[in-house]
């Protein structure tokens, strides 16, 4: 009887990814913007291949993972046009398995510090791949917990990504915000205004300029707003409001 129930949780998960994409889309409009400018990054922390699966045959083509092992091991099993995006902190040691095992692999959300991507750049180089896109996350909201460059330090992160690591796509900025993400515009404009200085000093224009903000992971679904697409986000991620809950059978991942 398991497999009836494991199937109808996969047909719930499609169904709200077809919701949320509308919503996107919706929010995209309302900042005037296409809804196909905004991309919706299906964050499937802890979930089976089965439900990615499901949500491929659905037509999605973008999925995101916030353990290097997670997604070491679920890559191989999917197909192999999905476009992957690393999110989070990525530990040194954990860059050269991380892209020699993905090799779709097209988005590090993010880049956090200059040794990382520097070893990003190196991997790449090594391994013969086609240059890695790359977002420099910054710690918007101040909390110690959250991995991220100060924003008074963001305009020297990205310098280095664009200008001294050549195997690297700079595309442009991340940031979590505070535990409660849906609350948290204060961030997202922080955000934003990094957005600005950074475009001043590397000559980038506005509109070729990646934001990612906030992950929407625990929010209702009738309740998604989507207010950081209205604040100019084109990426957001999004996890148990399309998987479910998540669970942690061994809480300690890496």
């Amino acid at each position: 009887m398991a497999a009836p129930a494991a199937e109808g949780v996969a047909v719930s998960a499609a169904a709200a990814l077809r919701a949320v994409l509308a919503r996107a889309g919706r929010a995209a409009e309302r900042s005037g913007r296409a809804a196909e400018a905004v991309r919706v990054v299906a964050v499937g922390k802890t979930k089976p291949v089965s439900m990615l699966q499901q949500l491929y045959d659905a037509g999605h083509r973008c999925f995101g993972e916030n353990y290097v092992q997670e997604i070491i091991t679920k890559a191989p099993q999917l197909p192999s046009d999905i476009r992957w995006h690393f999110v989070g902190h990525l530990q040194s040691n954990k860059v050269k398995p991380l892209l020699a095992a993905v090799p779709s692999l097209d988005m590090v959300e993010g880049v956090d510090n200059e040794k990382i991507a520097n070893q990003l750049d190196r991997a790449v180089n090594s391994l013969g791949r086609e240059s890695l896109k790359v977002l420099v996350q910054v710690n918007t909201s101040g909390e110690e917990s959250k991995s991220g460059i100060d924003p008074s330090r963001c305009v020297e992160l990205a310098k280095h990504v664009k200008l001294a690591c050549p195997h690297l796509i700079f595309s442009g900025l991340m940031t979590i915000g505070m535990k409660d993400y849906s609350s948290t515009p204060e961030n997202f404009k922080a955000l934003v205004d990094c957005k600005l200085e950074v475009c001043r000093a590397l000559k980038i224009p506005t509109e070729q300029f990646e934001l990612s903000m906030g992950m929407i992971s625990r929010t209702p679904l009738t309740t998604v707003n989507f207010i950081q697409i209205e604040m100019g986000s084109t990426n957001v991620r999004i996890g148990s409001t399309i998987f479910g809950p998540r669970e942690y059978p061994n809480k300690k991942q890496n």
